[in-house]
């Protein structure tokens, strides 16, 4: 899908640091915390909420009264007077939300439609949902963890995601040495993130966000992403990995989370207009999926790149910055076989390898994340990849001018 007229605008965007699971987030309603998010940064970024006229949500982990979605969010933060789509695309949610609402504004009416996308999920204490089953012996229902089961069982390809890791580790020799390797390139790289008192992070980031799930006594004060694990080559080796002749170890691999993110989509003259910095400006331009064999997810990525580039008239000599969501060190050495792109010269400033990986917004902070580091070279054009559920990626491709 190739956009012609899809800008968002530079700054109008954030996300909270990524919590681990049962961390200092576990407690909060996403849905709720969300609103609480949106309304300071919009706040803090001079976005006048009457500028909307949709908001798209997207959110995999199901919460209570989340079936009320988007038309909820939007009353909570005074919106009253817009709606939208709840979109659910697993690990591709925020890749969804993103393309969807540049082919609503792409697709105009006549209007020049600004588009408020915001990303939500709680990893932690999940779902345990019960399905009516009177066919059942005694009528006993059926019974799923909405988070781990579905983690450990592709219906489809009759597999956990850590196998499909495997499955292409062993396609392409790739070794637990290698993971490892990359691993610790992304902790460097997310140390760049870290330096001048997190100057990286707080162009984007919203610090400090005050825990207090009744509305009373504030019981945490997150500053940060909590969960990154201080890590060294010695620790790595140390490591066993999880599947019996496997190769993938728990440092090979991210973490759930929890968190928030959002972003505006609208027309280039809108965009300018939200803008508090008019001499930057970020235009959307392609959005694509794809899909690899059965039970080969890592390796989804690579048709999902190559469509959404070839959607947006570039090739891989033209990219200035790689982001990619990476449940897997295995998926960023697939890609960067298949794209012929520099391990190193992917996941500047980290990614979700290290900060985890709430689902929805995960892929959203990265977008942000990709817009700021164009920003910081000068401009460009990005590209982001990230896999998701059912042996599927997306991918969206951007200038940052």
């Amino acid at each position: 899908m190739r956009f012609e007229n899809a800008y968002i605008p530079y700054s109008g965007y954030w996300s909270t640091p990524f919590c681990k699971w049962q961390g200092s987030f576990a407690s909060l309603h996403p849905i709720r915390f969300a609103s609480e998010v949106a309304c300071r940064s919009m706040q803090e970024r001079g976005l006048d909420l009457q500028s909307f006229d949709a908001l798209f949500l997207g959110m995999t982990v199901p919460a209570p009264s989340a079936f009320y979605g988007a038309p909820w969010l939007a009353g909570l933060i005074g919106a009253e007077g817009i709606t939208g789509p709840t979109i659910n695309q697993a690990c591709a949610t925020s890749a969804r939300v993103i393309g969807s609402a540049a082919a609503e504004v792409e697709r105009g009416d006549g209007r020049a439609p600004a588009i408020l996308c915001i990303t939500a999920d709680r990893t932690s204490n999940g779902p345990h949902l019960v399905y009516p089953n009177p066919f059942g012996p005694g009528g006993r229902p059926e019974v799923e963890d909405w988070v781990w089961d579905n983690f450990n069982c592709d219906p489809f390809a009759g597999n956990a995601m850590i196998q499909t890791a495997e499955n292409v580790a062993r396609e392409e020799g790739i070794s637990t040495e290698a993971q490892h390797e990359v691993v610790l390139m992304r902790h460097e790289q997310y140390g760049a993130a870290l330096a001048d008192d997190s100057a990286f992070l707080r162009r984007f980031i919203v610090i400090p966000v005050e825990v207090n799930p009744s509305g009373g006594k504030v019981v945490a004060q997150v500053t940060g992403d909590e969960g990154v694990f201080p890590t060294t080559a010695e620790r790595l080796a140390k490591l066993r990995p999880v599947l019996p002749e496997g190769t993938v170890t728990f440092g090979g691999q991210t973490y759930p989370a929890d968190g928030n993110a959002g972003l505006v989509v609208t027309t280039r003259e809108r965009a300018s207009e939200l803008s508090p910095d008019r001499a930057i400006e970020v235009r959307l331009l392609a959005f694509a999926e794809g899909r690899a064999k059965k039970g080969f997810m890592p390796q989804a990525n690579l048709p999902a790149a190559r469509r959404a580039l070839q959607e947006a008239g570039i090739g891989v000599q033209d990219l200035t910055a790689v982001k990619t969501h990476n449940p897997f060190a295995v998926n960023d050495i697939c890609l960067s076989k298949g794209l012929g792109i520099p391990l190193e010269e992917m996941n500047n400033y980290g990614c979700s390898l290290i900060w985890g990986h709430p689902q929805g917004p995960t892929g959203m902070r990265l977008i942000i994340e990709l817009i700021e580091e164009l920003a910081l070279k000068g401009g460009g054009y990005g590209l982001f990849t990230g896999c998701a559920a059912g042996d599927s990626a997306a991918a969206v491709v951007l200038r940052v001018g």
